[in-house]
């Protein structure tokens, strides 16, 4: 499910009365989803408006088991503040650090959106065990806005193919669709093997795409190309570092 799925995007808004959207992790839509992963006999990864203790705000995503238990939440660790992505005035930074979560038989790792710009984010999973990586997610473009940048769209599914092939992880990307105020979502969902080939994918418009994956090419992968034995963390120390210009 794409991120924050049972609520409109709010965060389009510099300020929204977004607390009515607000939950607890167990709440009424983990209960429900709960439910239907045990009555479905799948694991549902489930992104929703957290209101948790203390009464702090988070974006997040929990994830139930086949049999209908709550294996845990990850909170969106990167948020980012940009006109119609003012996530700032509503969520705080995840403070659960990266997980793995065993879902019959398989590791995955959830990071959310903003979370897929990142390469530290996908690598740290991908050192903790994650053999996918799921990315619910709501980007798109701006109506009537013409970027300098180029092409977004493209750049997002490239980075996340990136991810997947420099972590030897199957990856998959999961957008919101359809208009919302001043933001067109693009859909384009994907999933991504080991080495960025793309072996199914979403349009613009809703839809549900299906696929086989074979977890065993991680291994393949990774060990031909030597991503991970060939790494050197002695020289990485840099990466720890803030960026001189935010300092």
């Amino acid at each position: 499910l794409q991120e924050l799925f049972a609520t409109p995007y709010f965060p389009r808004r510099e300020k929204d009365e977004a607390l009515r959207y607000a939950e607890t992790v167990p709440g009424r839509t983990t209960n429900a989803m709960c439910g239907l992963a045990r009555e479905l006999g799948v694991s549902i990864i489930i992104p929703l408006y957290e209101k948790a203790e203390g009464g702090k705000l988070f974006n997040s995503a929990a994830v139930a088991d086949a049999d209908g238990s709550l294996l845990g939440v990850y909170r969106k660790i990167h948020i980012p503040h940009d006109e119609f992505f003012y996530e700032k005035n509503y969520f705080e930074p995840g403070d659960l650090g990266f997980k793995i979560f065993n879902v019959q038989g398989a590791d995955i790792a959830v990071l959310i959106c903003y979370d897929q710009w990142f390469p530290e984010a996908a690598r740290a999973c991908a050192l903790l065990g994650a053999q996918m990586i799921f990315y619910p997610t709501a980007i798109g473009r701006i109506r009537g806005y013409d970027s300098p940048d180029g092409d977004w769209l493209d750049a997002w599914t490239t980075v996340q193919r990136g991810h997947a092939i420099a972590n030897a992880v199957h990856v998959c990307a999961v957008n919101r669709t359809g208009v919302e105020g001043e933001l067109q979502f693009w859909g384009n969902s994907f999933i991504s093997d080991p080495f960025g080939a793309v072996i199914s994918k979403a349009g613009e418009g809703e839809e549900t795409i299906v696929a086989e994956v074979d977890l065993a090419r991680n291994t393949m992968i990774r060990e031909g190309w030597g991503f991970m034995r060939n790494r050197r963390p002695d020289c990485y120390g840099e990466i720890t570092k803030g960026e001189r210009g935010d300092e």
